[in-house]
């Protein structure tokens, strides 16, 4: 006899204790923690890697990192994007005090790394979610 769905998620969350919400809060703020904590190593360590490899390669090419009182559409999506790589968006303006450089084609290549890392960790988000509520495997 097949086991429903919803047993699923039981016996998934009888095995790990932590809040589904509680561990894509995590994950959002530390690339890869959400995955850490449920004993994903390879994932953890896959999501920390690729979003803080983007996003510190974007803050060296001095690329912008976009602001919530944005003028235009695009700023606003550029807010949401470099929001999602959690503490990395708080950490740009300590390891970039200058500001961004785009001027040079190096500051706009930077700008979409960073771009790039909260769209990377807003995916290990949607998966750490995803295998805490016992969806993922």
């Amino acid at each position: 006899m097949m086991a429903s769905q919803t047993q699923l998620s039981q016996i998934h969350r009888s095995q790990n204790p932590i809040d589904p919400i509680y561990l894509a809060l995590a994950a959002w703020i530390v690339p890869g923690l959400g995955h850490l904590l449920q004993r994903r190593w390879i994932r953890a360590a896959g999501f920390l890697i690729a979003a803080g490899g983007l996003a510190l390669v974007g803050y060296a090419l001095r690329g912008e990192v976009f602001t919530l009182r944005s003028a235009d559409p695009f700023g606003k999506l550029g807010f949401i994007a470099d929001a999602g790589s959690g503490s990395f968006y708080f950490l740009a303006r300590f390891l970039e005090p200058a500001g961004a450089d785009i001027s040079r084609a190096a500051g706009e290549y930077g700008t979409r790394f960073i771009a790039a890392a909260g769209i990377v960790n807003l995916l290990g988000v949607v998966d750490a979610y995803g295998i805490a509520a016992g969806r993922r495997s």
